[in-house]
């Protein structure tokens, strides 16, 4: 038998089967044959004898199939519901199982009669005179005959139908008429099958008894139409009967099978259709009679209920999940405000429920519920009340849900901006705009549940605003640029940043990058170490764009070429000025992020061309200065954003600004927008002087880095004009309206000259590296074009100007208005005089002369003013310390968008605001350090400086208050704080060793010192050294080591002060160990002083980069300095237990090299030094400056100490690291400390506090050799109040500890009712305290503090008689029975008679003579027996 094709076989496979076959000679399955031409005729083409064509087709014939195949009509596919209900077995005959589900025409009509048309009217168009049909009108024959509608038609259809009607009905016979009329009168309740015009008559028998009545009916579905009139009603009535006949002999079961499976089998649509043609029927037989029931109405009753019990199986589920639709009141006409017409279009059949929409909105409602309301704004943004009723034609009412309220939400602004209509995606995205820009300022904190920025940002509003960017209208573009606009820029942030942008390091920002990776970077750890090993990109690069966008918008917005499409709107679509505007601000936002940023910016093709040929061009149309001149473009006229926006790229680095200047030429465009005076640029007057404060700045920028001084040269005679026109400011200061402007020009001047004198301050140090250079060290800086004689005439000019500005200090207005500039003044004179002292072409003697001409002159009688009382006082209220609120983040802000919080303006009284002392006294304390700095002498004549009284109410508020949070709204104000508190300490550094009345301030100093150590953020490296160099460990500072301060620490122990218990200190297993008293390691640590500033400075080797970048952004060697843009904020530069940090080093060292295999049981004597210094600096520290340490937690200090045992083997058994140790161990055993212990709270730096503790059994039960002040540090966290599992761990895994843990009662440092009560009440717990007593593994010899712990817990717990549950009830019995038949004595006798602890007793514990009576009487029911009262009470030994 020849095989099959099997599916996978090719084409030969085939060819082989053909051979095969062939060659076998098989009778073929199939008989081919040549099929007649119908086209012929029967008797064929005569052509038979001709051999067939090659061309020719074979037709398979198959045996009882007809030749004509069904027509296959294009259908969409159905899902079969009997899919699952087919169930075929092996041997089933597929041809069977094809014949059972044949569907072909024959098997359903076996006998087809044409239809009759021979009594078809046929009726003649009527004649007109006219050359084309006249038109109609429909009020013309709205009262002609109208036919029964079938399906929708058209307007013009129903009228020309009618028409017809009318026509058919006056030419109509008289004979047909009669019959028409005849039948309707025989069956009144006739109704015409769909689709006709005639009406057929129905079939009437009189005689029909009433149970079979059924049988005049009429069949609904087949009516004859189509056959003659006669054989029509005979053959439609015969088929009728036959199938009455055919339902009368089923049963009730039985049609209800049948009907259950024809209903499943036909099209759902088909079975509504037919539904609906049975309902229009019933309906219009009851219009016909209204009050007589039908003929066989009764009968159909049954068959009714059955499809009524099927359709509400079939719309239950619609119906239960729209319950509300069902519910709905029924409108009427009555409820419509305007009443429908018949003559309307498409008003023949009135559907109300369709008009509902017409009718009155209802009342909002006016009570005030607690439930919440979903949020609905006005088209400006403004958040609409629940309750407010507003009129419909302001048009904020729409048909969505809550129609009676006005206004749009969130989720309908969202379903706009997708809108196919130009207008609904404008107005959409212009109110999500408005409500952004009211959502920042804090409108709706008060109003709203949550944050409405975060729920735009996580419904994907960036990503809406950015596909909105793609559009093709303007106007779309246009308002999403403004909502983008609103989401990113903070306008009064710039204002800020541009105010301070002349303070002292006014110039250095933060970068706006959020620092909040948070759970993204652990979960993501594996994989980045992975793909940097295959050399893949970065994560950011990896994942998806929302992912990014998530945790930073900007990023996001980065990589979605976000760059590319702004360029092409400025470039091709060429919007509107505001829009412009919008995106140069939008960019400069990008630019503020980080450096990456500016050089994706930089990178973007020809986005820069643009922006400079197009909005800084050298020569513009001049009208645009005319006032009445309507600005209709930008392009093409020079901008002042844009300049602002090629000076915040030029701070991303020295490399960008270099490619700016040279690549885009900008060196030409500064020297058009400086040499020319504002007033002569043909700009609106504000403008040009915006656009040349710019133009300013960006020299300043570049000034900054070493760069376009060679402008200098060229623009000297300008720059000199400026200065003298300067003093001249002050008369047009009540009457220019731009005197704000004007003073923000100059002081960008004088800071631009403050830069360029840095800069030719480096010239000799430059010139003096390259000539002393030979071939093999490199490339080396060339000096810069500026030499310092170029520059020291500029100084009796900005001179003049401080002494006539310092002269307004006592009017209010005019001095406020001037402080800015003065500023700038003493800033200046400031870096000219620390940069003078180090030219060699300056003679020392002129300079010392001048500094002291400088003050005499000026800066003594400035401290002198009364104003200046004034000013020193508002230090307190404007400070951001003093004042935390005042630099918390907005009510608004997201993580993912870094913002300056400054929204809505800084009030007066703030760091930044208005009245703020701070900039101008932070300059003149750069100014007095400085000239001090440059003449010794002159330091005891600004001792009053220190002596001011809101100076000093200021320091001792600022200090002690906590840490204050790092957020991107508080570290751009905080770190113009701490240059105030650093020059103030750098001023009392100099003060110390030479005025005799500077002691009474020196603890106060140190305490700020110590407080700003901790508080000093990333770029301030330079400050942090200096502060650990020259004050911080500086024995000036600590008058408490000279004037008795450890003989008072003495005399405090011996007199308990403080305390409640004597501070006891555990001793040591090594041999000749003497434990010295705490005043003597203090003054042993006082004295090594020195040496302890030296191992702090070693541990900072790893800032060592940031310290070097640091220094030349404050030294001011421009020529060095890489960017203006400081390193990203994270934290504060050291940790805030960094007086820890030497030790947590060498723990972290040591941990290491053991990990990798190493065994270090004892350390070099350099490392024990080490640590040694780290102890001694912070018991000095707990000692003298207990409250610098005060943010450090208790069980942090405690972690910390710890990690002295972790280190190294023998490292506790050193002898000056076990005497600090245990004196530190003392210090925090004092009542108040131990309050504050809490170890089950997460601690900075540490995982787990168990985990730790786990690691300090083990070391002890390997290397502790049974040492008293470890084993104290292994008691310590078995307190009472601690976690149990720290207990358990001891008395369960690490039960043999116990034979070691032999620290005496009198040296332990801790309580013992801090250990007792209250009474232990985990049974784990004590059953373990029972089974070491009775097995003997604890014993009062080898532990007698958990000794008595556990008796005492034991005791209470066999003798409690509280209600408790059944297991702890029987095991306290069982334990009472267990120690009444103990025969160890003393131990029984211990744990029946304990009555509370004593360390002083010999056992730790006092017993009773005798039981009491209620526990005498518990012990006798519990045992059965009568116990010995009078047992002998001594003392075990």
């Amino acid at each position: 038998m020849l095989s099959r094709p099997k599916p996978g076989e090719s084409e030969a496979d085939l060819l082989r089967f053909q051979n095969q076959f062939l060659a076998a000679r098989a009778s073929p399955a199939v008989k081919v044959v040549k099929k007649a031409d119908k086209r012929r005729g029967a008797g064929g083409s005569g052509d038979e004898a001709r051999p067939p064509l090659q061309d020719s087709r074979d037709v398979v014939l198959l045996d009882d199939f007809p030749d004509v195949l069904p027509a296959l009509t294009p259908a969409p596919p159905k899902k079969s519901k009997l899919k699952n209900a087919c169930v075929h077995f092996d041997d089933e005959d597929p041809e069977e199982r094809l014949e059972c589900h044949d569907r072909h025409i024959t098997a359903v009509f076996s006998k087809i009669i044409e239809r009759d048309t021979s009594m078809a009217a046929v009726t003649m168009p009527v004649p007109t005179g006219d050359p084309f049909p006249r038109a109609f009108h429909r009020s013309e024959i709205k009262n002609e005959v109208k036919v029964v509608e079938s399906g929708r038609k058209s307007i013009f259809a129903q009228q020309i139908a009618a028409k017809r009607a009318a026509e058919e009905a006056v030419t109509a016979p008289p004979a047909v008429e009669t019959r028409h009329t005849h039948g309707r009168l025989a069956v009144p309740g006739a109704i015409c099958s769909p689709g006709s015009a005639e009406e057929e008559p129905l079939h009437s028998t009189k005689d029909s008894k009433p149970d079979d009545d059924v049988s005049i009916l009429q069949s609904r579905i087949i009516t004859g139409e189509g056959l003659g009139s006669l054989e029509s009603e005979r053959e439609a009535l015969a088929i009728h009967e036959e199938n009455l006949q055919k339902l009368h002999s089923m049963t009730q079961e039985e049609i209800l099978q049948e009907q259950r499976r024809l209903l499943v089998q036909l099209d759902p649509s088909l079975v509504a259709f037919l539904k609906s043609q049975h309902g229009v029927d019933k309906g219009q037989e009851r219009q016909a009679k209204p009050g007589h029931p039908e003929p066989g109405t009764e009968s159909q009753h049954g068959a009714e209920e059955t499809v009524k019990d099927f359709s509400v199986g079939v719309s239950g589920m619609e119906e239960s999940v729209r319950p509300e639709k069902d519910t709905r009141m029924e409108i009427t006409e009555v409820d419509l405000p305007i009443k429908p017409q018949k003559e309307w279009i498409h008003m023949n059949n009135v559907e109300f429920e369709k008009l509902e929409w017409i009718k009155d909105l209802p009342h909002p409602r006016q009570r005030r519920t607690k439930k919440g309301m979903q949020a609905r704004f006005s088209l400006k943004g403004e958040l609409i009340p629940p309750d407010a009723d507003l009129p419909t034609h302001l048009g904020l009412h729409h048909h969505g849900e809550e129609a009676e309220r006005a206004g749009y939400s969130l989720q309908e602004l969202f379903h706009l901006c997708r809108s196919q209509i130009i207008q609904q995606r404008t107005l959409a995205l212009q109110v999500l705009g408005h409500v952004v820009q009211k959502a920042k300022t804090g409108e709706f904190a008060s109003s709203l549940k949550g944050s409405v920025l975060r729920l735009l940002l996580d419904a994907g509003f960036l990503f809406l605003l950015r596909f909105s960017l793609d559009d093709t209208v303007d106007n779309v573009i246009a308002a999403s640029v403004r909502a983008l606009h609103a989401l990113l820029v903070s306008p009064e942030d710039e204002e800020y940043l541009d105010q301070t942008f002349s303070w002292y390091q006014g110039m250095a920002v933060f970068p706006f990058t959020p620092n909040s990776e948070e759970e993204e970077e652990e979960e993501e750890e594996e994989l980045t170490v992975m793909e940097n090993r295959r050399g893949k990109k970065s994560k950011v690069e990896n994942k998806p764009d929302p992912d990014v966008a998530r945790y930073d918008v900007i990023k996001g917005l980065l990589k979605t070429q976000f760059l590319q499409r702004l360029r092409y709107i400025l470039e091709v679509v060429r919007p509107v000025p505001a829009v412009v505007l919008d995106i140069l601000d939008i960019l400069i936002r990008v630019a503020r992020h980080s450096s990456e940023a500016c050089s994706q910016l930089l990178a973007c093709p020809r986005l820069i061309e643009t922006i400079v040929r197009e909005f800084l061009p050298i020569q513009w149309d001049p009208r645009v200065a005319e006032p009445g001149h309507l600005l209709t473009s930008l392009h093409g006229i020079a901008c002042a954003t844009a300049m602002k926006l090629i000076r915040i790229l030029a701070s991303g680095g020295r490399n960008a600004t270099a490619r700016l200047l040279n690549k885009f030429e900008l060196k030409s465009r500064l020297s058009r927008f400086i040499a020319e005076d504002p007033q002569d640029l043909p700009l609106r007057r504000e403008e040009a002087i915006r656009l040349s404060t710019e133009a300013f700045r960006l020299w300043a920028v570049a000034a900054g880095y070493g760069q376009s001084c060679d402008l200098y040269r060229d623009l000297y005679p300008v720059l000199v004009k400026i200065l003298q026109s300067l003093p001249h400011l002050l008369s047009d200061c009540q009457e220019n309206p731009t005197f704000p402007l004007s003073i923000q020009r100059a002081t960008a001047v004088v800071t631009l000259l403050t830069h360029v004198t840095q800069t030719a301050g480096c010239t000799a140090e430059l010139q003096a590296q390259l000539s002393s250079s030979g071939p093999g060290d490199g490339e080396q800086i060339p000096p810069p074009p500026v030499t310092w004689n170029q520059v020291s005439g500029l100084r009796p000019f900005l001179e003049t100007n401080l002494r006539r500005s310092v002269q307004e200090i006592s009017r209010l207005e005019t001095w406020q208005a001037l402080q800015p500039l003065t500023t700038t003044y003493i800033i200046y004179l400031g870096v000219y005089y620390s940069v003078c002292s180090q030219q060699p072409s300056v003679n020392p003697i002129d300079c010392l002369e001048e500094v002291e001409r400088l003050t005499s002159e000026v800066l003594l009688p400035l401290l002198s003013q009364p104003a200046m009382h004034r000013m020193w006082d508002l230090l307190r209220p404007c400070s951001a310390l003093c004042n935390p609120l005042s630099c918390c983040p907005a009510p608004e802000s997201v993580p993912s968008i870094v913002s300056l919080s400054c929204t809505g303006g800084k009030p007066q009284m703030s760091l930044v605001g208005s009245k703020s002392p701070f900039p101008f006294l932070t300059a003149l304390l750069f100014l007095i350090n400085n000239v001090t700095h440059i003449h010794k002498g002159l330091v005891s004549k600004y001792t009053s400086v220190l002596d001011f009284k809101g100076l000093k109410d200021y320091l001792l508020q600022s200090w002690p208050t906590g840490p204050p949070s790092i957020t991107s709204s508080s570290a751009w104000i905080l770190r113009h704080e701490y240059h105030l508190q650093y020059f103030v300490l750098t001023l009392a550094q100099k003060m110390a060793g030479i005025c005799p009345d500077y002691a009474q301030h020196a603890s106060l100093h140190h305490c700020v010192a110590m407080a700003l150590l901790s508080r000093l953020l990333p770029g301030s490296e330079h400050l942090a050294h200096e502060l650990l160099l020259g004050l911080a460990f500086n024995p000036e500072f600590i008058p408490e080591g000279k004037t008795g301060g450890p003989e008072a620490a003495d005399f405090s122990d011996i007199l308990h002060l403080g305390t409640s218990i004597k501070l006891a200190q555990p001793g040591s297993v090594a041999a000749g160990f003497l434990k010295p008293r705490r005043g003597v390691l203090l003054g042993e640590s006082y004295q090594h002083l020195p040496f302890i500033r030296a191992c702090y400075l070693s541990q900072f080797v790893h800032l060592e980069h940031a310290l070097a970048r640091s220094q030349v952004a404050y030294q001011g060697r421009t020529y060095f300095v890489q960017s203006l843009l400081l390193p990203e904020v994270k934290g504060p530069i050291l940790p805030s237990d960094w007086p820890f940090l030497p030790l947590i080093s060498l723990y972290n060292k040591v941990t290491g090299a053991e990990t990798r295999g190493a065994v270090l049981n004892t350390l070099p004597p350099d490392l024990v030094n080490t640590v040694t210094r780290n102890l001694q600096w912070v018991l000095l520290l707990e000692t003298w400056r207990a409250r610098v340490l005060q943010n450090i937690p208790a069980a942090a200090k405690l972690a910390r100490l710890m990690c002295v045992f972790l280190t190294g083997g023998d490292l506790f058994l050193e002898g000056p690291v076990h005497c600090y140790t245990a004196a530190l161990l003392a210090l925090y055993c004092q009542p108040k400390v131990l309050d504050s212990l809490e170890l089950d709270a997460p601690l900075p730096g540490l995982a787990s506090f168990h985990d730790l503790y786990i690691s300090v059994l083990e070391q002890f039960e390997g290397v502790s050799f049974g040492d008293p002040l470890f084993g104290a540090f292994v008691l310590l966290p078995l307190q009472r109040r601690f976690s149990v599992q720290l207990r358990l761990a001891v008395f369960g895994e690490h039960v043999s500890t116990l034979r070691a843990l032999g620290v005496p009662l009198k040296q332990f440092p801790v309580p013992l009712e801090r250990y007792t009560l209250p009474p232990e009440d985990n049974l784990n717990l004590l059953r373990q305290y029972f089974r070491t007593l009775v097995t003997g593994a604890l014993r009062h010899a080898w532990c007698p503090v958990l000794y008595a712990v556990a008796v005492a817990h034991v005791n209470s717990f066999i003798f409690s008689q509280d209600s408790t549950t059944e297991e702890a009830d029987a095991a306290r019995k069982s334990m009472l029975r267990k120690t009444w038949l103990l025969v160890d004595e003393v131990l029984k006798k211990h744990l029946l008679y304990y009555k509370v602890p004593n360390p002083e007793s010999p056992m730790g514990v006092d017993l009773y003579e005798q039981l009491p009576p209620i526990r005498l009487k518990y012990l006798q029911m519990v045992t059965k027996k009568e116990p010995k009262e009078n047992m002998q009470m001594s003392d075990p030994e």
